[in-house]
């Protein structure tokens, strides 16, 4: 049997991190970080176990595969992560040079685009892998916490 290793293939990999980041009371945002096909970063929100409001996935993936790589530039790599990144991680992924970015769900309060944030220009980002399973867990989380409060 062989395993088509396409978007699909890699937002459940970043499904999983989020769903780990739930078990431990984060936001479940998960993310992965691809090249040629091979995973060499995978990541979930910390921010809460960190007590570090710059630790989201994105962050946590960059820098994972940037120790991998040996170098600060993710050229032809691919993030993918479950949620739209935010400002602050758009402008990380920026500066990372990433090649590409593939989200799940949009985040239309937050996200990189609804807030107008530069990405590198050779950096393409594209949206909506995977979005109803990524924002169910996003939803069920935050009704968890509400119905806790």
């Amino acid at each position: 049997m062989d395993i088509e290793f396409d978007d699909d293939y890699f937002m459940k990999k970043a499904i999983i991190e989020a769903e780990m980041a739930f078990e431990q009371g984060e936001v479940p945002v998960g993310a992965v970080v691809v090249v040629d096909q091979h995973i060499i970063a995978r990541a979930h929100n910390l921010t809460e176990l960190l007590n570090d409001v710059t630790a989201h996935a994105e962050m946590q993936a960059i820098t994972a595969a940037s120790n991998f790589l040996g170098g600060k530039y993710l050229h032809n790599c691919t993030l993918y992560v479950t949620l739209e990144p935010c400002q602050m991680c758009g402008g990380a992924l920026y500066w990372s040079q990433i090649s590409q970015i593939v989200y799940g769900a949009k985040d239309l309060e937050r996200g990189c685009a609804t807030l107008g944030t530069k990405l590198h220009p050779k950096t393409k980002i594209r949206g909506g892998v995977l979005a109803e399973e990524s924002s169910a867990l996003l939803k069920r989380f935050f009704i968890e916490k509400r119905n806790l409060n």
